[in-house]
């Protein structure tokens, strides 16, 4: 109440005033030129309305001979500012003025003159406090959907303020300070937003203004939280063989993710090179047999997993080695010569996979001309040639073969020749 005195009080005293000829069009300080002659306004006959940010006010018009129009003063109470004219009246059968853009929950004290003659004017009127509406709630309920793949939804009821427009939905990252607008909804009894274009496993938080056909802004709504659904977990444990031929056999443990639909396996021949998805199986296998059909080939392994909506696990995995079994190791051969009628070879195995041994066995038939025999299934390390004929040269190449028919490399060939007998 004290404020409010104080502030009336200076309707007495103004030193300076803002005059306009429009409503928010203020000039330069002015002093006032009262005419005594010009009777004031009753600030008793004034009425008023206000809402939120404007107030209406109609009042008794002045009819004497002097009178032009009106002036219109605001001052506000909270900053307690001097009184301002914000509005010229040019016509004295006016009653009725709007004053907007003002602040909600606000007080301000208004007072009027009556204008006169070459721009001089009444005396003030008492001046009228005037309190603005608060400002509206947002709505009543807001909610955010977590785990939908790179996007998040909110809900929220419909406002039950028939003038609201649309709608402000705001977002921040829990490390924000400030929130940023993120979409304008139309519509009062729209009621959803889709965030996406999101990264997997982000969290944010949402709050939604409304917004009335006249431009007021509410409160914000309270504050939701949700976040993206994060990436399947990867499936653990990868082993891929080594001791296969002619295929690589690889194998996991399930990926603990329930909703992961299938795998996708990736393989490089160079573990920081390119990896190629080689399949996409049901999630319900755990193994896979990669047909690789050469010995010895070493490749690298990465597996993802995949999910309903289509996430897979990130590709940044360590890849495991995997090889198909390479050739035995050749033998040696250790002695090969002509005894009597035939030629004997001796070896030694350089390799515990051996099973057996092919011999390969070429015959000079002159002329530049040879033929070459394979010998299979040799399970000794020597052999005796019988099957030789003087004077003929003899090449010999001996192969190891394992278990799984994988053959070696062929020894260097050894040249053997019975020499003829010579004629009496």
């Amino acid at each position: 109440m004290k404020r409010l005195i104080k502030i009336a009080s200076s309707i007495a005293l103004i030193l300076f005033v803002n005059g306009c000829e429009y409503k928010n069009k203020l000039t330069k300080p002015v002093k006032p030129k009262y005419d005594e002659s010009i009777r004031p306004i009753d600030s008793s006959n004034v009425k008023y309305i206000s809402d939120m940010t404007q107030t209406a006010f109609e009042w008794q018009r002045n009819d004497d001979a002097n009178a032009y129009g009106y002036y219109i003063y605001r001052a506000d109470m909270q900053s307690q500012s001097k009184f301002k004219r914000i509005a010229r009246i040019k016509n004295k059968y006016t009653t009725h003025y709007v004053d907007n853009e003002l602040e909600p929950n606000t007080q301000y004290l208004y007072a009027f003159s009556v204008r006169g003659y070459n721009d001089m004017e009444s005396h003030l009127s008492s001046s009228i406090p005037v309190q603005t509406l608060p400002l509206f709630n947002s709505v009543s309920f807001i909610s955010a959907v977590s785990s939908l793949p790179k996007q998040i939804k909110i809900l929220w009821r419909p406002h039950d303020k028939e003038n609201v427009q649309h709608y402000i939905i705001e977002r921040k990252s829990p490390t924000d300070t400030k929130w940023k607008t993120l979409k304008k909804v139309e519509g009062r009894y729209q009621a959803e937003y889709i965030d996406d274009g999101l990264k997997d496993n982000e969290i944010f938080l949402y709050r939604i203004k409304a917004v009335t056909f006249d431009k007021i802004i509410s409160h914000p709504s309270d504050i939701v939280k949700a976040k993206t659904k994060p990436l399947p977990k990867a499936a653990t444990n990868l082993k891929a063989t080594t001791h296969l031929p002619k295929k690589i056999e690889l194998s996991w443990n399930f990926s603990k993710t329930e909703d992961v639909v299938s795998y996708n396996i990736y393989t490089s021949s160079d573990n920081k090179g390119r990896f190629k998805l080689l399949a996409n199986i049901k999630s319900s296998n755990n193994a896979y047999a990669h047909l690789v059909n050469k010995d010895g080939k070493i490749m690298f392994y990465k597996i993802t997993s995949i999910d309903k909506d289509g996430l897979e696990t990130d590709k940044s995995l360590t890849p495991i080695m995997g090889s198909t079994l390479a050739k035995p190791n050749k033998p040696t051969i250790t002695l090969a010569q002509i005894q009597g009628e035939k030629a004997i070879l001796n070896w030694i195995s350089n390799d515990d996979r051996t099973v057996a041994y092919n011999i390969y066995k070429t015959i000079s038939e002159g002329w530049g001309e040879s033929k070459k025999i394979k010998i299979r299934n040799i399970t000794d390390l020597r052999y005796e040639d019988r099957d030789i004929t003087r004077g003929v040269e003899y090449k010999y190449t001996i192969q190891a073969v394992d278990e799984f028919g994988l053959v070696s490399e062929e020894t260097a060939q050894t040249s053997l020749t019975l020499p003829k007998l010579q004629e009496e």
